[in-house]
């Protein structure tokens, strides 16, 4: 049988630019630091995966050499938990809603009884609260795969390894969503087919080895744009049917 995994960040929402970037600069003014990440310069540490991996990059990378990093470790925790509430605090208010198709082809697979799952570096917490914001609950989902549950993030294949394990599911059947190179890398180490939606972040990323790259998923009103395939695609919007016709194709 089919099955479906999804990234989160970038895939399912623009989280990062409208949700966790927003959040961190929250937590750091809250925090009494004049750090400021704009979206541009967020797209740059989107490089490094992981919030908290970020936020120790950015330190060591870009602040002075005089900047105290006593109890760096503990300062990072307690920044990531205000980021993650701050975040959590935006998806209440409507900040963050899903790109175009993503619900109805979640609601889709599930009433088929396609089984899903998330594999994504976002929090357990974050990611839980995405979905039952948007979905109403997130029994749809068969295993999430969220945040430090594997020792390696993307690009390592660590967290598709896991959710296939979980599911007991065959790379042959289970086709990927995601945004970025990091992840595509991931899903492809793990030997699974990867349809790419592009965001701001991503549009110039390399991937070569998608099955698909689209703008967003589409609706039937709002048809997608196609970027890159390896075979014809006469969909306009992203459906099982389709889905189906890329993971048996060979």
């Amino acid at each position: 049988m089919m099955a479906l995994i999804f990234d989160v960040d970038g895939t399912l929402a623009e989280t990062e630019r409208d949700g966790h970037r927003v959040a961190f600069n929250q937590a750091f003014a809250e925090a009494g630091f004049n750090w400021y990440w704009s979206e541009a310069f967020y797209g740059e540490l989107l490089s490094i995966s992981g919030g908290k991996e970020r936020i120790r990059y950015f330190i060591n990378h870009y602040l002075s050499d005089d900047t105290p990093r006593k109890n760096l470790d503990q300062l990072i925790q307690q920044l990531h938990k205000r980021k993650n509430d701050y975040y959590r605090q935006l998806l209440q208010d409507g900040q963050i809603p899903l790109r175009p198709g993503v619900k109805r082809l979640i609601t889709e697979a599930h009433e088929a009884e396609i089984p899903l799952a998330i594999a994504t570096t976002s929090s357990l917490e974050n990611t839980i609260a995405l979905l039952e914001t948007h979905l109403g609950t997130e029994a749809y989902f068969s295993a999430i795969a969220a945040g430090d549950v594997v020792p390696q993030k993307k690009p390592a294949p660590d967290i598709y390894y896991y959710v296939l394990e979980q599911l007991n599911l065959s790379p042959a059947d289970t086709l990927v969503f995601e945004d970025s190179q990091a992840g595509l890398t991931a899903a492809t180490q793990a030997n699974l087919k990867t349809v790419i939606t592009v965001n701001d972040y991503t549009a110039d990323q390399d991937f070569t080895d998608a099955i698909l790259v689209l703008s967003n998923l589409g609706e039937p009103e709002q048809p997608f744009t196609i970027y890159s395939d390896q075979g014809p695609v006469h969909e306009t919007y992203f459906n099982l049917h389709l889905a189906q016709s890329l993971l048996y194709s060979d």
